[in-house]
């Protein structure tokens, strides 16, 4: 049903957003247990090359890309986003342990797949449920405590994974095991969202509505530069690949994840709040300036010990950039749009990880590990160029600015 009401004043939703970042927790400590494993069990254990990894990886995100923007057109048009972000974290509960029982390259393609469309159906109602839940004047701080919360989860899983792997250190099935293990947190994931997240109120609107209503023309630029950027940033079991080329023993691998995420976590909410002081674009600057620095060091690393100081801070990047990124967002898009809005944002960005990831592999395997990340980092030096021309023409409200091109 459609309504011509004005948009109503946007009021908090106290304790949504620490609720919403506790689904997060767990959904991260499960994602954390599998992600530092997989590309060691894919290269060590069923012996792929990079390229492979590379397609999977990206293919895993790619393939999620094409289905955030539908969730997020289906939880404006439905103004619900609760159902999304359950089928969401169901499709992961269901494939990552079905990886422990497979072998063949195109059933693990499948299964990564799978979990892509996982992310995708809950990633953009979840960071539409975030905004609905904040105001302007604090979204940074809020997005950073959201943040904060999936992040230590990220911590917490490779630790629990260190304790695993150490347990079964002699177990000939010690992959398989960790892999079925992951489902576990997913259960807390399931009970916190159906008894503490609380919808947000949205406008109902028919489909010809939803898809007729224009987007702010600064949020399609912002978009073309995170896009380039994206360009470069292949995906992290590149970094993990490369710490133990650099020499990281294979058991501590996942306490140099845990490192890089007790980062990222300590640092999200004072930096999202300081983006709500000094502006969301000159954050951003700064952590695309931490991922150029972190990825000329991967170039240039020739000791272990340096992996795990890059990994620190690879974090600042994280923190600097992630929750920021989608607070910018918010900002620039009411709350009726967002969900469409973040489903645009997330299924651009992600459909450029596949080519990112797939060249990463080919540099690697024609031109040596330190390709990817010379790549890489150049790209970003780029992108933060243009992200600085952007940020001083000056914005205007998400009302006003609803006047840019249809897609």
């Amino acid at each position: 049903m459609e309504t011509n009401a004005p948009p109503t004043k946007e009021k908090p939703k106290r304790g949504n957003v620490f609720y919403i970042g506790l689904i997060s927790f767990f959904g991260g400590i499960s994602q954390d247990m599998f992600k530092p494993i997989l590309p060691l069990y894919l290269t060590n254990v069923l012996g792929l090359d990079k390229v492979l990894i590379g397609i999977s990886e990206g293919l895993v995100t790619s393939g999620a890309s094409l289905f955030k923007v539908v969730a997020g057109f289906l939880s404006d048009k439905f103004g619900k986003r609760k159902p999304f972000v359950f089928l969401g974290y169901f499709f992961s509960f269901v494939a990552r342990p079905l990886l422990a029982f497979v072998s063949a390259g195109s059933t693990i393609l499948g299964l990564r797949f799978l979990d892509g469309i996982g992310k995708g159906l809950k990633d953009s109602p979840k960071d539409a449920l975030i905004a609905d839940s904040t105001v302007k004047a604090t979204r940074g701080k809020e997005f950073g405590i959201a943040r904060m919360l999936d992040t230590f989860g990220s911590v917490v899983g490779p630790i629990v994974l260190f304790g695993l792997m150490y347990l079964l250190r002699d177990h000939p099935s010690k992959y398989h095991i960790v892999l079925v293990l992951t489902t576990v947190p997913l259960f807390f994931t399931f009970l916190v969202l159906k008894f503490k997240v609380k919808e947000t109120p949205v406008t109902l609107k028919t489909a010809d509505t939803v898809l007729k209503i224009s987007l702010p023309r600064r949020f399609y630029i912002f978009l073309g530069i995170m896009i380039l950027f994206s360009i470069g940033n292949s995906s992290d079991a590149f970094l993990i690949l490369r710490s133990q080329d650099l020499g990281v023993a294979l058991f501590a691998i996942p306490l140099v994840y845990a490192l890089f995420n007790f980062v990222y976590a300590s640092v999200s909410i004072p930096l999202g709040s300081l983006s709500d002081k000094i502006g969301r674009e000159r954050v951003i600057v700064l952590g695309w300036l931490a991922f150029s620095l972190s990825y000329f060091g991967f170039a240039l690393a020739r000791e272990s010990y340096q992996a795990w100081l890059l990994f620190a801070f690879y974090g600042l990047y994280y923190a600097t950039t992630e929750g920021v990124a989608k607070a910018f967002v918010a900002d620039m898009v009411p709350s009726d749009h967002r969900g469409r809005a973040y489903g645009i944002y997330n299924t651009a960005v992600g459909l450029v990880a596949l080519p990112a990831s797939f060249l990463a592999g080919i540099l690697w395997d024609k031109f040596g590990p330190s390709a990817p990340f010379f790549f890489g980092g150049t790209v970003s030096l780029f992108a933060v160029i243009l992200l600085i021309f952007f940020s001083r023409k000056p914005a205007s409200s998400p009302e006003i600015a609803l006047t840019g091109g249809r897609i």
